[in-house]
């Protein structure tokens, strides 16, 4: 269903050392780089990434998050680590949320800019 999604930040510099540790662990990677522009995915551009002066304001209650698809559980759980160690805020260590499913893995995090982002693997 989806393309691509786009969002604003307000240092292009610190959300690629956020992005490209976190997304790694994943099997994504910075495709695409300008002064005020990044790309990630895998094989092509999903989540663009801008500089602006007037980002979406963080706002915990919104219900926005971004959910990346992780090949395992040992990615997820790289994921949550490096998101962490690269400047982002524990929103949910690793593990099964039995609520969703019962193979539902995920970790959450939140990145400096306060997106809330996920990554998930089923079984």
């Amino acid at each position: 269903m989806l393309d691509h999604f786009s969002i604003g930040v307000r240092d292009v510099a610190r959300t690629k050392a956020f992005y490209d540790a976190a997304l790694t662990p994943l099997g994504y990677r910075c495709l695409s780089e300008g002064a005020d522009s990044l790309g990630y995915g895998a094989d092509r551009v999903v989540l663009w990434i801008s500089q602006t002066d007037h980002p979406v304001p963080a706002d915990p209650r919104s219900g926005l998050h971004f959910c990346f698809s992780a090949p395992d559980r040992a990615a997820v759980d790289r994921f949550h680590g490096a998101a962490l160690a690269a400047g982002g805020t524990d929103n949910g260590k690793p593990g099964i949320r039995a609520d969703y499913s019962a193979d539902y893995y995920a970790a959450f995090a939140i990145d400096p800019d306060g997106y809330r982002v996920e990554a998930y693997c089923g079984g």
